[in-house]
């Protein structure tokens, strides 16, 4: 293992010799994998404190977190705390407080789990990704970046820098829940990250995605849409539970049932909006 000391070494690194170097953050995933057997032993690249991947930088537009910023770093913040809370809930459900410690934001992306807590809310704020290589940097939108289960559009030579996060979800509501076999530390079985807006009995915006439901973290654009511009009522919650079912691909595993996960999806689905109804009349 070899530990740059900033990031144009690293990406350096990576061009000279493409597809050989794992890059290694926080090392909670990558290292239980190798733990298990489950990991190939390779050459590893430690992105650990290279500075230019550890900061979270505000403008009046947007707010860009490093990819090496760690869930610490995002609980502890106080403007993603206050509008992006979503992402900071995320952060608290992931691990204990030594994962949170060493996991990494970025590292979450690219391991590319369809059960990871923060992905979610990263679609739900339509948030986009910089890419950087030696050949330079791209910016791609975060809902084109999952490609399949465990696949993702970083080409050999790149790394995420930075993901970025627009200021324009201030007047929103929010939701997420995360099932599990127990409270604390647990791999999702079905999580959801919403973000609505209502005004005088009708949503004029609602933004869904979900995880654990599907080989990769899901947006639900038919959903949205057909809840966009509508009442919520007993008829449309019925429509809306069919259309989730639709939308979704879930699978039997050692967690969870597909049956399982479609009824609590459905469940959480029709939480959210009744709660988005019921907050309007508490203003």
């Amino acid at each position: 293992m070899v530990a740059p000391g900033s990031l144009q070494a690293a990406v350096s690194l990576l061009a000279q010799q493409p597809g050989m170097w794992l890059p290694i953050a926080g090392g909670t995933d990558v290292m239980v994998q190798y733990a298990a057997g489950k990991l190939p032993a390779r050459k590893l690249v430690s992105l650990w404190n290279v500075p230019e991947l550890r900061h979270i930088e505000v403008t009046e537009k947007e707010v860009a977190v490093g990819a090496g910023c760690t869930y610490t770093d995002l609980r502890q913040h106080e403007i993603l705390e206050r509008e992006f809370p979503l992402l900071t809930m995320a952060a608290r459900w992931t691990g204990g407080i030594a994962n949170q410690n060493r996991g990494t934001l970025g590292g979450n992306i690219v391991n590319a789990s369809p059960a990871a807590d923060s992905l979610p809310a990263l679609l739900v704020y339509e948030a986009d990704l910089i890419l950087i290589s030696a050949r330079g940097e791209r910016r791609v939108p975060y809902v084109d970046f999952h490609t399949g289960y465990k696949k993702t559009l970083l080409e050999a030579d790149e790394l995420v820098k930075t993901i970025c996060l627009a200021r324009r979800f201030g007047e929103y509501r929010f939701y997420a829940r995360k099932v599990g076999a127990r409270s604390a530390q647990a791999i999702s079985k079905v999580c959801i990250a919403a973000l609505g807006r209502v005004r005088q009995g009708i949503v004029e915006d609602a933004r869904i995605a979900v995880g654990s439901v599907a080989p990769v973290p899901l947006r639900l654009p038919e959903t949205e849409r057909l809840i966009k511009d509508q009442h919520i009522d007993a008829e449309l919650l019925l429509r809306v539970g069919k259309t989730v079912t639709q939308e979704i691909q879930p699978i039997d595993d050692i967690r969870s049932t597909a049956v399982y996960r479609s009824v609590v999806l459905k469940n959480l689905v029709a939480e959210f909006l009744e709660q988005l109804t019921a907050s309007e009349k508490k203003v």
